[in-house]
C-alpha cells in the first residue's frame, strides 16, 4: 500500500492556541499559530517568557489584507499591557503538495498574494517578519545539499507558489527573513508522517478494525527514492526564537535538522525506533501515481544558520525524543 509522505514546511491546521507570557522584544504575533510549527512555537515562547499571540483561524485570514490587520491588532489585545509588535511569524500556507496541484489558484492566493500582502503591512508599520518557506523550491537535480544561492526551480504548484511568496516578501520588506525547511513532524497537526507510519502498522497488526486489516494485509509501500531532512518542529521553534532575540538576519536563511533520508529509511527508523514490527517495502516515487511531482533530493544544506551560532541535531536523535514524548519508544 502506498502512503503518503510530506506534511509540508508550515501549515495551520487544528485547535487555537493561546497568548503567553511577556519579554523585552514586544509581542511576536505567530500567524498559523493552529498548526504544528505555531503551536511549536508558542510553547517555546512560553518558556522564553515572550510575549506571544497566535490569532485563531477566523482572526487570521491572510488572504485579504484587512483581515492581516485584523489579526495583527487583535494578536496585541491578546496580550494585556502590550502594545508593540516585535516580530510576525508567518507559519500560514497552503501546505498539501497535491492539492495545490490540483487547486493552482487557492494555492496562489494563500503562498503568494496573502504573503505579499502581509509583507507590506509589516514594512509599512517597521515590524519584523520571518516568512516559513519549503525544499520544495529545488527541482532535486543536485547530488548534495542546496544552499541558500543555489537556484530556484520548482517542479509542481506549491513549490511554484511558495517561491513567489519569497519573492514577493523580499520585494515588499526587504529586511524580511525567508526560512525554508523541510519534511516536519511533531506534536499536533493533521499531516504528521511518523503518526501516520504508525497508524499504518496498528492497522497492519490488525489492531484498526477488520476493514483496516483487510486493506493491509499488504506491505506498507514507502518511496524511497526522495531525498530530504526531517524536520522536528519543536527544535526549528527554537532556532526560529534564538533568530529573533540573537540576529538580525534577514533574506533567505534554511532550517532543518542534520542529516538527510528517504521517506521509507525514515519509515523504517520510526518502526525500529519506536519498538514496532511491520512489513515496511520500499518503493519509486514514478508508481506512486501522485498529483504532483516530488524533487528526487530537497536536502537543506544549513550552513548559513550555523554561521549565527544556530545547529539543529541529527534527525535520528529528535524523532528518538519525539517518541519518548509520545510513549513510543526512543531508543
Amino acid at each position: 500500500m502506498s502512503v503518503p509522505t510530506e506534511t509540508g514546511a508550515a501549515g495551520a491546521e487544528g485547535g487555537g492556541a493561546e497568548a503567553s507570557g511577556l519579554g523585552r522584544e514586544g509581542v511576536l504575533v505567530i500567524l498559523g499559530g493552529e498548526g504544528m510549527l505555531g503551536r511549536a512555537l508558542a510553547a517555546a515562547a512560553a518558556a522564553a517568557g515572550m510575549a506571544c499571540a497566535a490569532p485563531r483561524r477566523a482572526e487570521s485570514d491572510v488572504r485579504e489584507g484587512e483581515a492581516v490587520a485584523r489579526a495583527l491588532a487583535g494578536g496585541v489585545r491578546a496580550v494585556p499591557g502590550e502594545g508593540r509588535i516585535g516580530v510576525v511569524v508567518n507559519c500560514a500556507a497552503a501546505t498539501d503538495v497535491d492539492a495545490c496541484e490540483r487547486e493552482p489558484e487557492r494555492a496562489d492566493a494563500l503562498n503568494r498574494r496573502a504573503p505579499e500582502r502581509l509583507a507590506r503591512l509589516c514594512a509599512e508599520r517597521g515590524i519584523r517578519l520571518i516568512h516559513l518557506s519549503t525544499d520544495y523550491v529545488f527541482d532535486g537535480s543536485k547530488a548534495g545539499g542546496y544552499v541558500e544561492a543555489d537556484a530556484a526551480a520548482p517542479i509542481n504548484v506549491y513549490g511554484a507558489t511558495k517561491l513567489a511568496g519569497e519573492r514577493a516578501v523580499a520585494a515588499a520588506h526587504p529586511g524580511a527573513l525567508v526560512v525554508r525547511t523541510s519534511r516536519l513532524f511533531g506534536p499536533g497537526g493533521r499531516r504528521n508522517f511518523v503518526e501516520t507510519m504508525l497508524r499504518l502498522a496498528r492497522e497492519q497488526a490488525g489492531v484498526g478494525g477488520a476493514g483496516a486489516a483487510e486493506r493491509l494485509r499488504r506491505p506498507i509501500e514507502v518511496i524511497d527514492d526522495q531525498w530530504g531532512s526531517p524536520t522536528y518542529a519543536p527544535d526549528l521553534a527554537g532556532a526560529l526564537l534564538r533568530l529573533v532575540r540573537e540576529t538580525e538576519a534577514a533574506g533567505v536563511l534554511h532550517a532543518a535538522n542534520a542529516g538527510t533520508t528517504t521517506w521509507y529509511r525514515f519509515a523504517c527508523r520510526i518502526m525500529r525506533t519506536a519498538g514496532v514490527v511491520a512489513e515496511v517495502v520500499a518503493g519509486e516515487a514514478e508508481s506512486a501515481r501522485r498529483a504532483a511531482r516530488r524533487p528526487a533530493n530537497s536536502t537543506l544544506d544549513c550552513g548559513r544558520l550555523a554561521g549565527y551560532g544556530i545547529r539543529l541535531r541529527p534527525w535520528e536523535e529528535a524523532l528518538a525524543e519525539y517518541l519518548r514524548g509520545r510513549g513510543g519508544g526512543g531508543g
